[in-house]
């Protein structure tokens, strides 16, 4: 008689099968899907936990996007709002050293990530958090990348937050779709250009993008939108000052003595005329300032510096514009039976 293919252990005999067992291969794939079951159902979770979700993109670099992040959680910040961002500017994380963390370390208890803390409460989670040497690049493929992005969304221990600011990499690139799979409900997307010609062209990509994304553009911002110079001369006197390109601009100084004119260092309405033409809301201007390079290097925002000046005026604005164009999308949302 054949043997049967029917194997005939007796479990009461003792050991095991070795069919029963799963190989090292097969419990490192079972530990990853449980992993990662955990992780979906802890952004999930953080979806709940957290209000509101703005994403910060830009079409090219160089453009102050970084800057305009954390100028706008500050912002919100100032009017009393708990808020956190989120950097997911893996390669190129400047956003701790902005808001006066540089060299921190994050603090991990049972397998959570607890975020820094900066200028006025504001959380911070930032890939520049876990590097050794701040002058090693990070050489990441794109699955390692996206991966770490969704650690840092799921195995982070927000708490409670009216807002979420999550600062991209410039470009259309795989982050911003990571980001919009993984964490639900985000608001909508800012996208930061300036008047030049050429960051113009790159933000209608990005206008473009989010429709690919299906994320609602809730507006533009025009960043180093004119230099304001003032000073103090006689009272009532007119002055004429010299603006890029030679151009005389003639101001008057009030009974104090007092004057302030504004130069055009590039070009103006650039960012309102692209949102115009893509029919997205136009946010408002921030100033060019000078101050903004001098406070990212000693990590104290122009915001915390000076908190009542010209940059934090104009910055509440745009956070105002902001927080109308969310409430208009949550009137929409709005279901009557």
């Amino acid at each position: 008689m054949a043997d049967s293919p029917v194997s005939t252990h007796d479990p009461k005999e003792g050991g095991s099968d070795s069919q029963d067992s799963p190989t090292p291969q097969q419990q490192k794939q079972m530990e990853s899907a449980y992993a990662n079951m955990r992780r979906k159902m802890a952004m999930q979770e953080i979806g709940r936990k957290i209000k509101h979700k703005i994403m910060v993109l830009s079409g090219k670099g160089g453009v102050g996007k970084s800057t305009v992040s954390t100028g706008l959680a500050l912002s919100l910040a100032k009017q009393g709002h708990t808020v956190g961002i989120l950097d997911i500017d893996i390669t190129g994380p400047n956003v701790p050293k902005m808001m006066g963390l540089d060299g921190k370390r994050l603090h991990v208890e049972q397998g959570r990530i607890h975020p820094a803390q900066g200028h006025l409460g504001v959380k911070v989670i930032s890939m520049a958090f876990l590097l050794e040497d701040e002058d090693t690049p990070v050489v990441w493929r794109g699955p390692i990348k996206l991966g770490a992005i969704q650690q840092f969304i799921g195995d982070v221990e927000w708490g409670q937050l009216d807002y979420l600011v999550i600062d991209f990499p410039p470009g259309t690139s795989d982050e911003p779709l990571t980001v919009a799979q993984s964490l639900p409900d985000i608001d909508g997307m800012v996208i930061v250009t300036t008047p030049q010609d050429v960051a113009l062209l790159d933000s209608r990509k990005s206008i473009t993008f989010s429709e690919s994304l299906k994320v609602p553009v809730l507006g533009v911002v025009e960043n180093m939108s004119g230099y304001t110079i003032s000073g103090v001369t006689n009272p009532e006197t007119s002055l004429e000052v010299a603006g890029p390109g030679g151009k005389k601009h003639q101001v008057t100084s009030d009974k104090d003595g007092k004057f302030s004119v504004t130069l055009d260092i590039f070009k103006q309405g650039g960012g309102k005329s692209t949102a115009e033409e893509f029919g997205v809301p136009f946010l408002g201007e921030l100033p060019f300032d000078p101050g903004f390079v001098r406070g990212g290097d000693d990590g104290v925002h122009r915001i915390v510096s000076e908190p009542e000046g010209a940059s934090a005026i104009a910055f509440a604005k745009v956070v105002e514009a902001i927080k109308a164009q969310i409430g208009k999308s949550d009137n929409q949302s709005l279901e009557i039976i």
